[in-house]
């Protein structure tokens, strides 16, 4: 297909998405539009994607809080295509388009140029204030080994991360938690035995839904815990200023939370299941067996395995979407993933969700208990933090 026509088509589908009337509003309209972007410049995994939904949204809430409520309408558009296109000058043409389609449905006049003044000043302070944030810094990862020995040459995701900035906290270490069980206690020959079991490849124990959701569970956090909160927000309208701001505590929170759980994988550097059944010998616990050829149901991500990463994101976005839409029972809400076309994870409630992202890297065999445990405690107290101290 015609590389001119194809991208001739994608600005015309930004143009229906922001002038079709639709149930969401312009905050979760700009939120896939991020989405959108990333997929775009092809940017998954680390704390890249997170950092630029924080971005995005964080302009978007500093944007509108500097205008009265005629101009919020175009600070949130100005602010939203100022950052993602600043950060991604390819996407410019249809970010322009968007935004052109979006300001269309604002009345001209002094209060729309004035939130539009108020939207780009905000998407450059923005792009200024993250511009040194440490993300760029160079992956400078020493691999391990003896002079002569081969060693795996795929290097690790976000070993630089002591250089990076949070939104919110203080420091990458705010919330760092204790080491992981030692290799000689009841607790780790408990984990090492449950995800040997349940996690591989050749286990009988799991379900189909199970092994299921072990493969789906692939998707990232940024991904799902957006998805979720454009249902939920869908589902219960909320006055703009205040679905600006969950959007912006939920992807500070995200990022932040990204940003802890990487700084205690590097400063305890816990290997991964199919290490540590492989060398199952190696251990001093007598119910500890090896497995030499033992295989996780999923690709093993490139970092350390303590803490969970998925679960530390869950549990930041877990508390921030509750504080909104409380931790009862709420509208059936549904997660998709590319990798699993037509599947469709079905949840009424948040706990629901964190319960089951935390028991599925365990059946995918990527991580131990203990590990999901702590994370998810790490990732409470990013969410709280947030909450308590951004976008107020």
């Amino acid at each position: 297909m015609n590389r001119r026509f194809v991208e001739a088509l994608s600005v015309f589908l930004l143009f229906l998405l922001f002038c079709t009337a639709a149930a969401a509003d312009i905050v979760t309209q700009w939120n896939e539009k991020g989405h959108a972007t990333l997929s775009a410049e092809r940017i998954v995994g680390g704390a890249g994607p997170s950092r630029t939904m924080a971005m995005l949204h964080g302009a978007m809430f500093d944007a509108a809080k500097e205008v009265d409520s005629p101009s919020k309408e175009a600070a949130v558009h100005a602010a939203a295509r100022g950052v993602l296109a600043g950060m991604y000058p390819k996407q410019a043409p249809a970010l322009n388009a968007a935004f052109e389609a979006a300001i269309a449905a604002v009345a001209p006049g002094p209060a729309r140029d004035s939130g539009i003044a108020s939207g780009e000043r905000a998407a450059s302070a923005m792009l200024k204030a993250r511009e040194n944030d440490g993300m760029n810094s160079a992956n400078e990862y020493r691999p391990v080994t003896t002079p002569g020995e081969y060693v795996s040459t795929s290097l690790p995701v976000m070993s630089h991360v002591a250089k990076v900035k949070p939104f919110v906290m203080p420091t990458v270490s705010r919330f760092r938690p204790g080491a992981a069980p030692p290799l000689d206690s009841a607790q780790w020959a408990r984990d090492y035995n449950e995800t040997k079991e349940w996690g591989g490849v050749s286990s009988t124990k799991r379900t189909a839904d199970q092994t299921d959701a072990g493969k789906f569970w692939v998707l990232t956090g940024i991904v799902a815990w957006n998805e979720a909160a454009r249902q939920l927000a869908i589902s219960k309208p909320m006055p703009l200023t205040e679905s600006l701001r969950l959007f912006a505590q939920l992807n500070a929170a995200i990022f932040d939370a990204t940003v802890a759980v990487f700084d205690a994988k590097y400063t305890y550097n816990r290997w991964r299941p199919i290490t540590a059944i492989r060398n199952g010998d190696l251990h001093k616990v007598s119910t500890i067996q090896r497995d030499p050829s033992w295989m996780p149901i999923i690709d093993t991500p490139m970092h350390p395995e303590y803490p969970c990463a998925h679960c530390t994101i869950d549990g930041a976005a877990g508390v921030v979407l509750k504080s909104y839409f409380g931790s009862g029972t709420l509208p059936e809400f549904t997660l998709t993933f590319d990798g699993m076309p037509g599947v469709k994870r079905r949840y009424t409630s948040i706990d629901q969700l964190e319960e089951e992202v935390s028991m599925a890297r365990i059946w995918g065999g990527v991580h131990f208990r203990t590990s999901n445990e702590v994370g998810h405690l790490l990732g409470k107290q990013v969410g709280e933090y947030v909450l308590a101290n951004y976008a107020k």
